[in-house]
């Protein structure tokens, strides 16, 4: 089965994409492109699902990723990086050609950004701690260091866990109205001391917030749609004992 690749029409300048679980080797509850090497999956079915997606991106690229940690950490990508040995962060740029910098994704928000006109890409796993403690503004001046700027910027916000399956309880909800009040127009009503959280949307706001004027927000959930995307949380719900994780890649090189 092919390997489904999600464009952003944003970054249709820039070899990129966001991935699946559509076109892999692995089976079971890792069932399709599984590509972490944290799970419990057979290692050799990772690394195959690892080379289809650098293949269906960027043929013959290296691959760069990271230990996520959700973090606002950022790693500025020269080559490409030990599978088995990566740095702890939740961003990578770079300004080199034929690199895919990589991150991993099960629930959590994929941005990818681009310069085109300065040649600079990056790539952030943006979770809730990452995104509230400024991963996106971290890589956008990691960036700037490689010569972007900012309103040059184009982002995608790829998929990622929606509102309606996002339950959050009120301690949650607290934390984002006490750093900034105008943070509760990103929280829907729920069950009794619960709330449903546009994280999404609250990525967006921050990006726009650092100046980016192009943002693309794919608007698809990774919780609600089982055979196309892992999810986390559906895992935990469904009390099974691991989870797979999608890659989504950006680069330097042919589209």
């Amino acid at each position: 089965m092919t390997v489904e690749v999600i464009k952003s029409k944003a970054l249709s300048d820039v070899a990129h994409g966001f991935l699946g679980r559509i076109g892999g080797v692995s089976t079971g509850i890792y069932a399709g492109l599984n590509c972490s090497l944290g799970s419990d999956d057979v290692r050799d079915n990772v690394i195959e699902n690892r080379r289809r997606a650098v293949a269906a991106i960027m043929p013959g690229a290296g691959l760069a990723r990271i230990y996520q940690i959700h973090s606002p950490d950022v790693v500025t990508v020269t080559g490409a990086i030990d599978q088995d040995n990566p740095p702890k962060a939740d961003a990578l740029v770079t300004d080199r050609p034929h690199i895919l910098l990589a991150v991993q994704t099960a629930d959590c928000v994929p941005v990818l950004f681009a310069d085109t006109r300065a040649g600079v890409v990056g790539a952030a796993h943006s979770g809730w701690k990452g995104a509230f403690t400024g991963v996106n503004e971290s890589t956008i001046a990691a960036m700037e260091k490689l010569g972007a700027t900012r309103d040059q910027i184009v982002c995608a916000i790829g998929p990622c866990i929606a509102q309606k399956s996002y339950e959050v309880d009120a301690g949650f909800f607290e934390r984002f109205a006490d750093a900034n009040p105008e943070n509760t127009r990103f929280f829907g009503d729920g069950k009794a001391g619960h709330y449903q959280f546009d994280i999404e949307g609250y990525v967006a706001a921050r990006l726009a917030a650092a100046g980016v004027k192009n943002i693309e927000c794919l608007g698809q959930d990774t919780y609600s749609q089982p055979e196309r995307f892992f999810s986390y949380r559906r895992s935990c719900h469904l009390n099974e004992p691991g989870y797979g994780g999608q890659m989504s890649l950006i680069g330097i090189g042919n589209t």
